[in-house]
């Protein structure tokens, strides 16, 4: 997991990051998500919670931040191609995924749908995050030549995701099998993309 970053202040101390990551995770693997809390993780951390909150405005980002990705994630390093791009994101992405249990994600993501400032702030924030990834790596493949145009980037946001959260979350298949569903979503994504099987973007 990269760095979050904070906006003015002190320099982050990575130590607490690391604190906040390490006892996050493994109140997970003691308690279910509902009954964590900020108290509890900054107890085991052995930080006080006005820490955890300078980093994050709520229990739900913190947890988003340590099991998936912060608002510092960057694009896959260019393989010089969009296959290649694009099965370095979904690999990363299932491995991220594979790391959390269903009931912590599902329990996730039912909070920032029942909260509609939650779910602002999350697609303003996490999900711009992932859509401008996706955006560089269409946009490598447009300098390329290997497409036309780029095509919608939220369209292939959830072509991407849409089998990795069913594996772990509606299916709740073996986490360790995501590797192999990964590539599969990585080849199919690419054909459709070079197909010209989804629109261009309107921006």
């Amino acid at each position: 997991m990269s760095k979050p970053k904070q906006a003015g202040g002190r320099p982050r101390d990575s130590r607490v990051d690391h604190a906040i990551a390490a006892a996050v995770r493994s109140l997970l693997a003691e308690q279910s998500y509902g009954t964590l809390t900020v108290d509890a993780v900054a107890a085991r951390a052995e930080i006080s919670k006005a820490a955890i909150y300078r980093r994050y405005a709520t229990k739900q980002e913190m947890i988003f931040a340590v099991l998936l990705h912060d608002l510092d994630e960057a694009p896959p390093a260019d393989t010089g191609s969009l296959r290649g791009d694009i099965t370095e994101l979904v690999t990363r992405i299932s491995d991220q995924l594979a790391q959390s249990a269903a009931g912590v994600m599902a329990g996730l993501l039912a909070d920032v749908h029942a909260d509609s400032t939650l779910a602002v702030r999350f697609s303003d924030s996490y999900l711009a995050v992932e859509r401008s990834v996706i955006t560089t790596l269409l946009d490598r493949a447009v300098a390329r030549g290997e497409l036309p145009h780029r095509p919608d980037p939220a369209l292939v946001h959830a072509l991407l995701l849409g089998p990795l959260f069913a594996w772990q979350i509606m299916l709740v298949e073996d986490p360790t099998r995501t590797t192999v569903l990964a590539n599969a979503v990585a080849q199919s994504a690419a054909a459709a993309l070079t197909s010209g099987a989804l629109p261009p973007s309107s921006t």
